[in-house]
């Protein structure tokens, strides 16, 4: 999901989007065959990327991307308290 609030120019969310779908892709194999659900939390700031089809954005949103989906399918470690 990628609200309004958070990235004001539908270029900007479907940018977003397109990125979600292409790393999604990428770790298919590797999830649980269940729905998924990717959620932005924080604003991309316009004075930060200026253009919704910027590298910059696009590297940044793959980075966040690629770190979300790499917890999402290693294995939860068991801890032991002692």
């Amino acid at each position: 999901m990628v609200p309004k609030r958070w990235a004001r120019r539908a270029v900007t969310r479907n940018a977003i989007k397109r990125q979600i779908y292409n790393v999604s892709e990428h770790f298919g194999d590797r999830l649980p065959a269940a729905a998924h659900v990717v959620r932005l939390r924080t604003t991309f700031d316009r004075e930060q990327f200026i253009s919704a089809s910027s590298e910059p954005l696009k590297l940044a949103v793959r980075l966040e991307l690629m770190q979300l989906f790499e917890r999402a399918v290693r294995p939860p470690t068991m801890e032991v308290s002692a």
